[in-house]
């Protein structure tokens, strides 16, 4: 596969905007309002998503999941942010969203949806509990609901390409397999481009901040990131112990050691915290609603 073809379908990931269940306005007006000194009332945020009935229905759905264990239903848009938080509202939307994605196109057998969801999330909440750790360790610096937001798209890439070139989907984890090599060095063989790319090209097209764009850009080199390169690391840590979690043999979780270390992290110390995740049932049934 030559570099050529990449490059064409790099240039039409922009239009992937056009594909989401709700517009691209209402995605870049909710992360105004939830992002960092936003002054947005939980009346503004619930009125921006309350203009999509469909979305209010399943955001509703996804909030009184077990995965969150509210101790009460809640009915409203303005009372689930209230319980959550503004963050974890933007979350629902963004899995809602790019859940609804996925269903626009027929997926190759190959390409596990449950699994790649289950993985999403166990790296979101990975990457929110070291970004905690090493908040307590060198007394702040790192956004726990950012990065839990880029954990949850780290691998958005993956599922465009599955979705929009799915015989290279294939042909890529095929590669992988045969040659017991991560996905993105079997992807940057095949067609000199990984998933991280893929899908920060197309997060920057529903105008997302790069605080969350570039961690998901650079997860595969984060020593290459010219901005957020700890956030870069730190997402590329939670990706492996998470591969590492389900599967030791899986060759993913192969930079785990030289990443804790170049975060200062003991590797025995993070291990515990990606086995809680992995055995955190309510992860697998926030999958199921989703899915």
């Amino acid at each position: 596969m030559t570099h050529e073809t990449a490059q064409k379908f790099l240039a039409e990931l922009p239009g992937v905007r056009n594909d989401l269940p709700f517009s691209p306005v209402l995605l870049q007006k909710l992360f105004m309002q939830t992002g960092e000194g936003a002054l947005a009332s939980m009346h503004d945020i619930a009125e921006t998503i309350a203009k999509d009935q469909g979305l209010t229905a399943k955001l509703l759905a996804m909030a009184n999941s077990a995965f969150y264990g509210l101790q009460a239903q809640v009915t409203t848009v303005q009372r689930a942010a209230t319980v959550l938080g503004l963050r974890e509202i933007r979350n629902i939307v963004l899995a809602i969203g790019i859940r609804a994605l996925g269903r626009k196109r027929p997926m190759p057998k190959e390409f596990d949806l449950d699994a790649y969801w289950r993985h999403q999330f166990r790296v979101a909440c990975l990457s929110r509990d070291l970004a905690r750790a090493l908040n307590r360790q060198e007394g702040g610096g790192l956004d726990p609901d950012q990065l839990f937001t880029a954990g949850l798209l780290h691998d958005l890439g993956k599922l465009i390409v599955a979705m929009f070139r799915p015989e290279v989907a294939v042909e890529m984890l095929t590669l992988a397999r045969t040659r017991h090599i991560p996905e993105s060095l079997a992807e940057n063989d095949y067609w000199g481009v990984d998933h991280g790319v893929v899908g920060a090209l197309v997060l920057g097209s529903w105008d997302l901040p790069a605080e969350i764009v570039e961690p998901v850009n650079w997860h595969h080199a984060p020593e290459l990131a010219p901005v957020s390169a700890r956030e870069a690391t730190l997402l590329a840590l939670a990706d492996a112990l998470a591969h590492e979690a389900a599967d030791p043999a899986d060759p993913q979780a192969l930079p785990a050691p030289g990443l804790a270390q170049s975060l200062g992290l003991s590797l025995e110390d993070v291990r515990p915290l990606a086995a809680t995740v992995l055995a955190d049932e309510s992860v697998d049934q926030f999958v199921q609603n989703l899915v």
